[in-house]
């Protein structure tokens, strides 16, 4: 089956206004993922609600995410990608806009199932657009922006949200980021190539039967737990590391949040650096296995040796570095195995692994820190580092 887009025909070099536009609904998508953690005191305080109340708004949000994004992989791949784009990015940008315009702790939650909805969409329709449209010899860089993009969103939420909660109050920041989804929504309705007037020719689907024995091949199943334990290691190290390090070595706050942000940063850049990786080996499954043990041999070290402040930062450096340039190499994976016309509900299903990861994560880690075992939280992230290069290195090829 030809994979069904509606964005249509592009012309020569056109591809890159669609890795721009794909970015552009990728950053709003993290954007939207982080919106309420640097608003959550002002909402908890003003809608006199508990934390545990307000962590059932975003347990919500994941869990509609997790459940509907393989099903929006197969409308993608029997519709195409452009509409449920669009869609997503004006369900979350419409919910947002209600949670700043009411005054209701279960509308709160009613709304983020809502923009769970919209967010299953983004996965599979932002990597069917790339597959389908970018040539096979940009498709590394591709992907590569297409992640760092979604970075740039999350670094960008806290500080701008705050800036307008400081003007407008909340409500006013929940209503000043659905104009963002709502304005990428716009340019993705209204760009057009010239000359488009009908959809590219979609070959009769092979049923959403054949879609789950697909999905159900080794594989690709791999694959989903390849995504799953880099969702566990990004969550140790995320939310757990500043803790783990002021538990296990009296570091200072200040230093270890230092620490992260160079993890975070340079993060980004191993991301753009991977980008260019792909282009010059075919060897992804090399590539990201070697990221993933120098990212376990960093981890390890931090939980097994007190650096001291300049050391510490330095080699979460590295590991943030070796963490993003991973990033292409899994995406190129994926796509490996992927047979045409499958994009959109094979990187539904695997991105899931995102989610369950997001799920399994404080479970393990916060009943780590619970149980007086910080070091635990580096020498797991260092052994489910390990692990997933397991995944990469046995993983049966497409026939």
């Amino acid at each position: 089956m030809t994979q069904a887009t509606d964005i249509l025909r592009v012309k020569p070099a056109s591809h890159l206004r669609v890795v721009g536009l794909v970015s552009a609904a990728h950053l709003v998508s993290h954007y939207y993922i982080l919106i309420l953690a640097p608003l959550l005191p002002f909402v908890r305080a003003d809608l006199g609600v508990s934390y545990t109340e307000i962590g059932v708004a975003l347990a919500v949000f994941n869990i509609v995410t997790a459940a509907l994004q393989a099903p929006a992989g197969f409308l993608v791949d029997r519709i195409g990608a452009r509409i449920p784009l669009i869609g997503g990015l004006l369900l979350g940008a419409g919910a947002f806009l209600v949670v700043g315009l009411t005054d209701s702790y279960w509308m709160l939650v009613a709304m983020f199932a809502i923009a769970g909805i919209g967010n299953a969409v983004y996965h599979p329709a932002d990597y069917a657009l790339l597959s389908h449209h970018v040539p096979a010899e940009r498709i590394g860089p591709a992907f590569s922006f297409h992640t760092f993009a979604g970075m740039a969103g999350s670094a960008l939420a806290p500080p701008t949200l705050l800036m307008m909660q400081s003007v407008w109050g909340w409500r006013g920041a929940f209503v000043g980021a659905s104009i963002l989804g709502f304005a990428v929504a716009a340019v993705l309705m209204a760009i057009r190539e010239h000359g488009e007037g009908r959809a590219a020719p979609r070959a009769k689907s092979d049923g959403d039967a054949a879609g789950w024995q697909i999905l159900l091949t080794p594989a690709i199943l791999l694959n989903l737990v390849f995504f799953v334990l880099l969702a566990i290691i990004s969550g140790g190290v995320y939310n757990y590391s500043v803790v783990a390090l002021g538990a296990l070595y009296a570091t200072p706050v200040t230093t270890a949040n230092a620490a992260l942000t160079a993890f975070l940063v340079f993060s980004a850049i191993g991301v753009l650096a991977g980008g260019l990786l792909v282009t010059r080996t075919a060897r992804h499954g090399m590539v990201a296995a070697l990221g993933l043990f120098a990212l376990a041999l960093l981890t390890a070290l931090v939980g097994e040796v007190e650096l001291g402040s300049f050391l510490l930062i330095g080699v979460m450096t590295a590991a943030g570095f070796f963490s993003g340039v991973i990033m292409p190499s899994r995406d190129m994976i994926v796509r490996a195995i992927t047979p045409p016309g499958s994009f959109g509900k094979v990187f539904g299903f695997v991105t899931t692994g995102f989610n369950i990861g997001g799920i399994i994560a404080p479970l393990i880690f916060g009943a780590l820190m619970d149980h007086g075992s910080p070091r635990l939280v580096f020498l797991g992230v260092a052994a489910c580092s390990l692990i997933a290069i397991v995944t990469v290195a046995t993983r049966p090829r497409r026939r």
